[in-house]
């Protein structure tokens, strides 16, 4: 058996798993905004369920941010009271055995690659376009993290040849730099993006409910979401060639993108033939839980 943990800002879930994939059991509490509480969270739900099943062969956590390679200490997590603390080994030290600790995005794609949309695939990048922008990349069903565990944050590349309207309707990225594919492709940077246009106090669901009624501004902006989306993962392609790229988050539900996505990513890698795929996830929010439990 094996658990997966995802640690999220507002809630905690937890996943027992045989070594099959088959779901045994799950368990969501509310997290505590505290380092001591959250880490009594997780404890808590390992214990829960090994008090019912018995040990797990393997703990794995999927959490926002990174591990700082050198220090080990956690980086870049919007759940700011975990920056800058040792995470795995206060875990490891209260649960008493190898815990494995992930980047929330690395575990969606290692769940999608595993068995999921990607399955089969050598390569994988899993592509994370919701509230933020984040990506993973899993070769043979293994994470791979980069020497800055930084591998697969294509979300603060720029978006490729911006124009000068593009440069306009946009807003600053919170990571301080300019033109993030973040502030283009994620949820609220789509709506940004039409709402400094257009004038209006849109959020991106609203949007696409006028995309399904026909509205000519919103179509504009459906059509020019794709070719961003195309624009920057025709970077990832040229770089990282994977077999498939799988996508999640709120905005990988808008079927138009992958009704069109390859006629527009055509137009800018550099090759003329281009047979990667561009899918839907197969687990939808059980991605990055699942990805945990896989974690080896």
């Amino acid at each position: 058996m094996k658990i997966g943990i995802d640690l999220g800002g507002t809630k905690t879930e937890g996943i027992l798993i045989e070594n099959n994939g088959k779901e045994i059991k799950r368990n969501r509490i509310n997290t505590e905004k505290n380092y001591e509480g959250t880490i009594d969270g997780i404890v808590s739900i390992v214990k829960n369920f090994e008090k019912q099943y018995g040990n797990a062969s393997s703990i794995g956590i999927g959490m926002p941010g990174a591990i700082e390679s050198d220090s080990a200490l956690v980086k870049n997590a919007n759940s700011i009271w975990l920056n800058g603390k040792p995470l795995k080994k206060d875990l490891q030290a209260v649960l008493d055995r190898k815990i494995n600790l992930e980047n929330d995005a690395n575990c969606f794609a290692l769940s999608e690659a595993v068995d999921g949309a990607g399955k089969g695939h050598q390569v994988v990048f899993g592509v994370i376009i919701g509230t933020g922008t984040g990506g993973g990349i899993v070769i043979n069903n293994k994470v791979f993290r980069g020497k800055n565990n930084i591998a697969g944050e294509w979300g603060h590349i720029s978006l490729p040849n911006r124009t000068d309207e593009e440069k306009k309707y946009v807003k600053k990225c919170y990571c301080g730099k300019d033109g993030c594919m973040e502030t283009y492709v994620s949820g609220p940077g789509f709506a940004n993006g039409y709402n400094l246009r257009y004038q209006e106090d849109f959020d991106s669901h609203k949007i696409l409910e006028k995309f399904k009624n026909d509205d000519q501004n919103a179509k504009n902006a459906v059509n020019q979401y794709v070719d961003h989306l195309a624009r920057g993962l025709s970077v990832v392609c040229n770089v990282l060639d994977p077999d498939i790229i799988v996508l999640g988050g709120g905005m990988s539900n808008i079927s138009y993108i992958y009704e069109h996505i390859n006629s527009y990513l055509n137009k800018y890698i550099f090759s003329n033939t281009f047979s990667t795929k561009v899918v839907k996830n197969i687990y939808g929010d059980s991605s990055g839980v699942r990805g945990a439990a896989w974690l080896s």
